[in-house]
């Protein structure tokens, strides 16, 4: 049988196509490769823009701190209606949240102009009227030509405000001493008692002790200084003398402090909220500790108090709010949270921190920061409607049910509704409304109870004078001197919750309080106080 024989094979023609072949599988990876570095890069690109949003906004944000205007005033600008505010962004949706939006709706918006309530234009009160109890010094002046003969028909009283710098003076006690005769001989000394004082031993008086005081708690001038001004005075007084003269003083009312704190306790609403202090390490010389002021507000009878803990964990409020019960406004500090589970306990948040986040990003997205404040504005201006008529109990949370809760609801909508769109989701603008939403039954808990305030600006005010102080003092010296600066913070911005001259207060206090035993040392907190008689 005849076979056919097999073709001739080209090995170099084979040779060559899988050269080819292996060439251009090459170039598929490297162009695979490319193509994973390029979209790397993109991502990556897409990262820096967000890094570079976010710190731009956190640049602009410590610039205001240090440079800007403290006040966070809201204005709208002029001609801006609220068709321009609601303007929609042609931006790219991004469905991935990072808060918790269970269910969204398409919202078709009303182009209407937002109306704010304008605040009723205070008459201007004319020139200051001086109050009646300062002394007057009569300077009567005369004409200068020859008024012989003529009829007095009247006369023109011009008040200067002047100043006489404060003077240190000397307390001298002279007690007589007289011999007096015994019966069976011999005589004895009779002389009269000193004043019985807090502070027996002290050089200080209690209008010293007291300024002192003031002037550091709550003017902020620290001590230091105090000790300079009354060097130039002519009176020289050592730094650990007055150290040892405010040890004293504080400690003293501790008693008073503790009272204070069992009645700010003892009602069924608090505010809360804590601020830091350095306090000086006593284990590393030279460095100090973070410690924190946690401080609690009654607005039922206008009482503040501060509480130092080394911490910002919660055993701080646990320990003071252990018997508690009723409603707590807090932000959104975490530490909180846990009481938001506890029996009794009402949890309600403030709407002002809420608001401060989208005030922060007017620079950043101004048309939705703006359109926000305007809704925030309205609801202000509600608040400030039932403080100028006076309203109370039914018919605040009627109106606040009425006005308040529309605002409230139209606010919310149009944050679900813009939130997916923003690409950049650490922008001051999402960050703003990933902050509200999560926390938006407890910022709208306000509206059914007469007694709840908005926000907790009463407290935040109450806390300012820290922040003041410990830019002039820096640090505590000890977490018992910490301490010691809360018990007075407490009692002082009680004072000016009450309209009391601190000053007043305090040196009666440290008159009198010798004379008072625990069962009625009550009357000297600040909000029972009447000015005693001098000794």
């Amino acid at each position: 049988m005849q076979t056919t024989p097999p073709p001739d094979i080209d090995y170099k023609q084979l040779y060559e196509q899988q050269l080819a072949l292996n060439e251009e599988q090459a170039l598929l990876l490297k162009a695979q490769q490319l193509e994973l570095q390029y979209n790397a890069l993109l991502a990556e690109r897409e990262q820096l823009l967000n890094q570079v949003d976010a710190l731009s906004a956190e640049v602009a944000r410590l610039r205001k701190l240090i440079f800007g205007v403290k006040v966070e005033r809201f204005v709208p600008a002029a001609g801006i209606t609220a068709a321009e505010l609601q303007l929609a962004l042609d931006l790219n949706a991004e469905t991935v949240a990072q808060c918790k939006i269970t269910s969204t709706t398409t919202v078709e918006y009303v182009r209407t102009k937002i109306e704010v309530i304008p605040a009723k234009p205070k008459a201007h009160p004319g020139r200051m009227k001086l109050p009646a109890h300062l002394r007057r010094e009569v300077i009567l002046l005369k004409p200068e030509t020859d008024i012989t003969g003529l009829k007095k028909m009247g006369e023109e009283v011009t008040e200067v405000l002047d100043y006489i710098p404060a003077e240190l003076y000397v307390k001298q006690y002279i007690r007589h001493k007289y011999a007096a005769p015994l019966d069976e001989g011999g005589s004895t000394v009779i002389t009269a008692s000193l004043p019985g004082r807090l502070l027996e031993k002290c050089m200080a008086g209690e209008g010293l002790l007291a300024q002192m005081i003031v002037d550091k708690y709550l003017d902020h001038l620290p001590i230091h200084r105090q000790l300079q001004r009354y060097e130039r005075m002519g009176v020289k007084i050592a730094q650990s003398t007055s150290n040892d003269w405010f040890r004293m003083v504080i400690n003293h009312l501790t008693a008073l402090y503790e009272v204070h704190k069992r009645i700010t306790l003892s009602t069924a609403y608090l505010g809360a909220d804590e601020t830091p202090i350095k306090v000086q390490d006593d284990d590393k010389k030279g460095t100090t500790h973070r410690g924190y002021y946690w401080v609690y507000h009654n607005s039922e009878q206008k009482l503040i108090l501060f509480d130092y803990r080394p911490g910002r964990g919660r055993e701080g409020p646990d320990d003071i709010l252990k018997d508690f019960q009723g409603y707590l406004q807090t932000d959104g500090y975490s530490v909180y949270e846990d009481f938001d589970r506890r029996p009794g306990i009402t949890l309600l948040h403030c709407m002002a921190h809420a608001r401060r986040k989208f005030h922060e990003a007017l620079q950043n997205d101004p048309p939705r920061a703006e359109y926000a404040l305007g809704l925030f504005q309205q609801l202000y201006g509600i608040e400030r409607r039932i403080r100028d008529e006076g309203l109370t109990g039914d018919a605040v949370v009627r109106l606040r049910q009425q006005e308040a809760m529309p605002v409230l609801q139209k606010l919310k909508t149009w944050m679900e509704q813009e939130y997916p769109a923003i690409v950049v989701k650490k922008s001051p603008i999402a960050q703003a409304i990933g902050y509200m939403l999560p926390r938006w039954e407890k910022l709208c808990i306000y509206t059914r109870d007469a007694r709840l305030n908005i926000d907790n600006n009463l407290v935040e005010n109450a806390i300012r004078p820290v922040a003041v102080g410990r830019k002039n003092y820096l640090f505590a010296g000890s977490h018992e001197a910490a301490q010691r600066a809360a018990m007075v913070y407490s009692l002082l911005a009680t004072c000016k919750l009450h309209n009391i001259n601190p000053h007043y207060w305090l040196r009666d206090v440290l008159e009198h309080m010798h004379l008072f035993t625990t069962s009625n040392i009550e009357q000297l907190l600040p909000q029972n106080w009447h000015k005693l008689p001098e000794l």
